[in-house]
């Protein structure tokens, strides 16, 4: 009989899911969602659903190795654990003598969501080191940033409000590749009689299911939002009460969204002048109504001001009062661990400049490996990550990776690209095989897992990795011998209220456990009352930088850019895609090999469905296989991400065409904010 387990969904998804996998004779037989966690609820995405398929692949890495071709051939030999570590001491060493700790860099974001493997003893280990410090902004932190001017703590509604809806505008927001167990709320919400509107510029899955679709231009949020401000205001549809007690500013935002009438913010957004009348109309008038807002509006180089602008709407219309009303965007600030236990800043090193370690944006990691001086890096360690294939401006991130004077190790499950250019590539557990505890950005439960599977061949998991690297340096710091449960229970050894009382011996037991948001089994409304996480406690309008500016890289924006460029690029997710984690899949390698374009644009440059297209602009170029539809605007091209470069024509893939600009707030990357020219390639 098998044994069932629980285990934890660790990849970069809001849903945090809750798993069951029987084991029999130690080997994973059946993954499948937990029927009693009230998100999961009994099902997956179609990437965890093949989970065992990665657990025991063939081409998974199972020891540690040293390159013997050059960097970005791909050639290694195994090497013992001991040979890996000295070696890797002995740079690090080598690098901190020569040219002082802050060459070193880590590079890392979310390859996994466990605290303890994605943020623990790496941090502790660098922190001690003195190396650089990494900016993490590659995917959400412009919209972090955005919501927190808006409502000054990163809360949301709970996704299993969402059925109490009455209108659900999902923004930037392919729930069903993105958040798909958001999804049975939003049809139990439609056979309730619930409206589903899509604002988007790509007819996606989500918005082929949508009662109406908004095809928006790219980076033109602000320009609608400010517009649904114009029309609510101008109608007196806002909640008078609510705006007087519980935000200032309003005679600013009046005046400025007097500025945005919805024949100015239709020439913006490419909408109708009567659609946007008509969505502001509804949204303030069909109660409750909810935003499901996503990090596809954030990826432009405006995104911080975007996600500020659309969440100011639910306090415009005073939407945080009811159930199934407000906005979600990210629940992550609720989770208020103990995170200088976890990570221990207080070991940070300063540098012989007699400052903290400087800050490395990650999302410039070509600027960083190439210009960076004072000093040069001259070892990278990378790990949670993929670089090769997700970091814009591709080209410039790979003549890095070549050069001859940087020392990079790659801790890794398979053999990406970035693992190509490794001088030592170690093997890592998945979610599966070490312990770990999850946090979620989708909901409101703190989940546990340990080990349900055996490690195969030498994988270690990223903890005692780094915790070996730390006995290798000689550092003795306590820290660096703590288990485990030492580590989570020093997570959960704070004094907030949304986790009083919440144990390891709990979790051990349950698996899953709800944040104490709101007394038990009663919806939370975060800012119902107020209580905004501002200076002020109220939801601050400050219309007065409240403003639509166009993108550089965008139709509205620099002309003679768009001159020579005159297509704008986008690059969401694909929905059987996570980031670059299952880019060894080949059938996922022949979905994001395509990009989609107008018949408008494909018309005159020749171009038929199934046609080669070269896609560039000064940055790089990259080779596609195009079908020509509607479902994307005019003057539009929609590719979806990531694919391991390696896998494509001229070992490239779309962020070859992004540059390193970054955004408005949050230091983050625009993606979207990409014109490029297509031509045919071929017959």
């Amino acid at each position: 009989m098998p044994e069932t387990r629980h285990s934890v969904c660790a990849l970069d998804c809001p849903d945090a899911c809750s798993l069951l996998i029987d084991v029999e004779s130690g080997r994973g037989a059946r993954l499948r969602g937990n029927p009693e966690h009230p998100v999961t609820r009994g099902f997956l995405c179609g990437k965890v659903a093949r989970y065992l398929e990665r657990e025991y692949s063939p081409e998974r890495l199972l020891y540690p190795q040293r390159r013997v071709g050059g960097k970005g051939e791909g050639r290694f030999a195994r090497i013992s654990w001991d040979e890996a570590l000295d070696e890797i001491a002995f740079h690090l060493r080598r690098v901190s003598e020569s040219y002082g700790p802050e060459a070193i860099l880590p590079y890392s974001y979310a390859g996994t969501m466990g605290y303890l493997n994605g943020s623990g003893m790496d941090r502790r280990f660098f922190h001690r080191l003195g190396a650089s410090r990494l900016d993490r902004t590659i995917c959400s932190s412009a919209g972090i940033a955005g919501l927190t001017e808006a409502l000054g703590w990163r809360w949301a509604t709970e996704p299993e409000q969402f059925r109490h809806s009455k209108l659900i505008i999902a923004w930037g927001a392919n729930i069903l590749a993105t958040n798909v167990h958001l999804w049975p709320f939003i049809v139990e919400a439609r056979r309730n009689g619930a409206r589903f509107y899509v604002i988007d510029p790509h007819r996606n899955k989500t918005a082929q299911l949508a009662d109406r679709h908004f095809a928006i231009h790219p980076g033109t949020d602000t320009a609608l939002a400010l517009g649904m401000m114009h029309v609510i205001i101008r109608e007196n549809l806002h909640d008078r009460e609510y705006v007087e007690q519980h935000t200032t500013g309003f005679d600013e935002l009046r005046a400025r969204a007097d500025e945005y009438p919805p024949e100015r913010a239709a020439a913006l957004t490419g909408l109708s002048a009567e659609d946007i009348t008509l969505l502001a109309r509804e949204y303030a008038t069909v109660r409750p109504a909810a935003i499901r807002l996503n990090y596809g509006i954030q990826r432009s180089e405006r995104g911080g001001m975007a996600t500020r602008a659309v969440a100011l709407l639910p306090a415009l219309v005073g939407s945080w009062k009811e159930i199934g009303g407000g906005l979600q965007l990210s629940t992550s600030q609720a989770f208020q661990i103990n995170r200088r236990s976890l990570e221990r800043p207080d070991l940070q090193q300063q540098s012989p400049l007699g400052r903290e370690a400087r800050i490395v944006n990650m999302s410039s990691l070509g600027h960083a490996l190439n210009e960076l001086a004072t000093p040069r890096v001259h070892a990278l360690v990378v790990y949670n990550s993929n670089p090769g294939a997700i970091a814009p401006n591709q080209n410039a991130v790979m003549r890095g990776l070549k050069r001859d004077d940087l020392f990079t190790v790659v801790l890794e499950q398979f053999q990406t690209d970035s693992a190509d250019y490794a001088d030592i590539l170690l093997p890592v557990t998945t979610f599966l095989e070490h312990t770990d505890l999850y946090y979620a950005y989708g909901h409101y439960y703190l989940q546990l897992a340990r080990p349900t599977l055996p490690a195969p061949g030498e994988c270690l998991s990223n903890l005692e990795i780094f915790r070996r690297l730390a006995a290798r340096m000689g550092f003795t710091d306590s820290c660096f011998a703590e288990t485990e449960d030492d580590m989570i229970r020093g997570l959960l050894d704070t004094a907030h209220p949304f986790l009083q009382g919440i144990t390891l011996e709990q979790l051990d037991r349950e698996h899953s456990v709800r944040l104490k948001v709101s007394t038990a089994g009663e919806p939370w409304l975060p800012f119902a009352d107020g209580n905004f996480g501002t200076a002020s406690g109220k939801c601050e309008f400050r219309a007065e930088s409240l403003v639509y500016e166009p993108p550089v890289e965008s139709r509205h924006g620099d002309p003679a850019l768009r001159a020579r460029y005159p297509l704008e690029m986008i690059s969401p997710k694909h929905h059987n895609s996570m980031n670059s984690t299952f880019g060894y899949q080949p059938e996922l390698d022949r979905d994001t090999a395509g990009a989609t374009l107008h018949p408008d644009d494909a018309a005159p440059r020749g171009i038929l469905t199934g046609d080669s297209v070269r896609v560039f602009n000064d940055r790089g170029s990259c080779v596609l296989r195009v079908k020509v539809a509607p479902e994307i605007a005019p003057g539009v091209v929609c590719t979806p991400s990531t694919r391991w470069p390696k896998l494509a024509p001229e070992r490239r893939n779309i962020n070859a065409l992004a540059s390193e600009r970054l955004t408005d707030l949050g230091g983050g990357p625009t993606f979207y904010s990409c014109l490029v020219q297509v031509e045919k390639v071929g017959d």
